[in-house]
């Protein structure tokens, strides 16, 4: 049963109302209210939720600020992820910088991350940016309840408008494009040359070619094995070799190294730069070359989970995206 009692100051001036609630198999709980009214109520619905046993202890949550589980996210749970963290750590940064940061966890609605992602929008982050920084807020409120003893906590991103993700790119090689980058390639440096063959043979992404080492090429079985750390979505994949593919890496000096390229990755963008400008070809990004590749194997008759299994696609909604096949080589195939 709650006892409801007066608060006074030291001068003797009632301040307010104290609700107290003693209950078996409960803690304690104290809190005070400007009015009677006020206590009596909250009384009244905590008594409610404990005999219904959905009662949750708010105190954790009510003395935690973002930037708090902020820290401790970034100290326990990024570390037991695969990769080295850098770009969620970039993230939770930000989302410590913002003004909702030093709000309590339980204080937190859906109009304040609305509000913040708003901002971000208005700093010119993309839909997929904005994504990533809700999903990171997202984990962190899950985490908080299920492991920081934050029960009572609602995760407020459920009741967030995801950003709009926009349509994927379609563009691909026309004409003499490839010839001519290529060829542009070449004169460039041959091993920029031999990166794009290899790139338009594999659907492997940027990283995961300039990452590459000779620990993981098998050429007798023309298979390239990619671990975890190397794969944007953190799942490790044999990605086999065509026999052009196979060629390109046959055609390699070995490095005392043990990598397979000489270039950086900043060094291979500038010269990828440098490429295109002397092929003269305009709107053409790099991974731009995996849309080609795995639009290639969907034209060399590659069935969708084949094909996902090449190029470490992890839905089927996410391959459909980078895929665009062109209808004239579809109409080939009809007959």
């Amino acid at each position: 049963m709650a006892t409801i009692a007066p608060r006074f100051d030291d001068r003797n001036v009632r301040i307010g109302w104290q609700a107290r609630i003693r209950k078996k198999g409960y803690p304690q709980q104290v809190k005070t209210f400007r009015t009677k009214a006020e206590a009596e109520a909250w009384a009244t619905h905590t008594e409610a939720e404990m005999n219904r046993g959905a009662w949750r202890d708010q105190r954790p949550a009510e003395s935690a600020t973002l930037c708090e589980c902020l820290t401790r996210y970034a100290d326990e749970i990024i570390p037991t992820k695969k990769g080295d963290g850098r770009r969620e750590l970039g993230f939770l940064r930000q989302w410590q910088a913002r003004p909702i940061s030093s709000r309590f966890m339980a204080a937190i609605d859906g109009q304040d991350v609305a509000g913040a992602i708003k901002e971000m929008e208005g700093e010119g982050k993309s839909a997929n940016t904005l994504r990533l920084h809700l999903a990171l807020l997202s984990h962190l409120f899950e985490v908080a309840r299920k492991e920081w003893r934050m029960s009572s906590l609602t995760n407020p991103v459920e009741l967030v408008r995801k950003p709009k993700l926009p349509q994927g790119r379609d563009r691909r090689l026309v004409d003499d494009e490839e010839a001519r980058l290529l060829a542009a390639c070449q004169s460039v440096n041959p091993e920029l040359a031999a990166i794009v063959r290899f790139a338009i043979e594999t659907a492997m992404r940027q990283g995961e070619i300039m990452g590459m080492t000779w620990a993981m090429v098998e050429l007798q079985k023309r298979v390239v094995h990619l671990p975890d750390a190397n794969t944007k979505n953190g799942l490790a994949r044999d990605v086999p070799l065509s026999s052009a593919a196979e060629r390109v890496l046959s055609a390699l000096p070995r490095r005392m190294d043990g990598k397979v390229w000489t270039y950086t990755q900043d060094g291979m963008r500038a010269s990828w730069r440098r490429a295109l400008t002397h092929a003269a070809i305009t709107g053409l990004t790099f991974h731009d070359l995996r849309h080609e590749a795995t639009s290639r194997l969907f034209e060399k008759g590659f069935n969708p989970m084949e094909v996902s299994a090449i190029t470490g696609h992890k839905t089927l909604q996410m391959l459909k995206r980078y895929t665009h096949l062109r209808a004239e080589d579809l109409a080939k195939r009809m007959g």
